[in-house]
């Protein structure tokens, strides 16, 4: 008989766990996942700065990449010789930098990923502002699956349902 100061823990308690480890190779792909995503996030920021500016008809300086990502520019100067060393930049004296056939693939890849994100965070209701924000943290680190998966949903209509169902309730 319970005299009602029993913890809530020994209180009929469900032990059948819900939230059980995951596999341990599936947790070891998470992981090598994130960390991949982590390492290729700020290469991508970078490539994809450095493509917006030269598509919008700047010049892609180390100045100008600075301010816009916030950083110093010796920051800046040592991503960018990492950047040609991998082959995805080319630096030209007093002419700034431009991408290699390399940096647009990974630049377009990039643009394409932050606009399905950013299209499947608005369909959710989230507004302009914050789904361009969240989507650029997001994009690097959704996978080729779950970006199948917003895309064949807002293909399907997603926008339209939560809209009409948000109207409805």
């Amino acid at each position: 008989m319970s005299d009602g100061n029993e913890s809530p823990a020994s209180q009929d308690h469900d032990t059948t766990r819900t939230d059980a480890m995951p596999d341990p190779d599936m947790q070891c792909a998470g992981f090598r996942q994130a960390r991949l995503a982590r390492k290729t996030a700020l290469i991508e920021d970078y490539v994809e700065l450095i493509d917006d500016l030269l598509n919008d008809g700047q010049e892609a300086r180390q100045v100008d990449i600075a301010a816009r990502l916030g950083v110093s520019q010796p920051t800046v100067a040592k991503m960018l010789v990492r950047l040609e060393a991998d082959g995805l930049v080319t630096r030209r004296p007093y002419r700034g930098i431009f991408l290699t056939e390399a940096g647009h693939d990974m630049a377009r890849q990039s643009r394409e990923r932050h606009h399905t994100v950013e299209r499947f965070l608005r369909a959710l209701g989230v507004s302009e502002a914050n789904a361009r924000i969240d989507a650029e943290g997001m994009e690097h680190y959704v996978g080729t699956e779950t970006l199948d998966a917003f895309r064949h949903a807002l293909d399907a209509g997603l926008a339209d349902f939560l809209e009409s169902s948000l109207k409805n309730n």
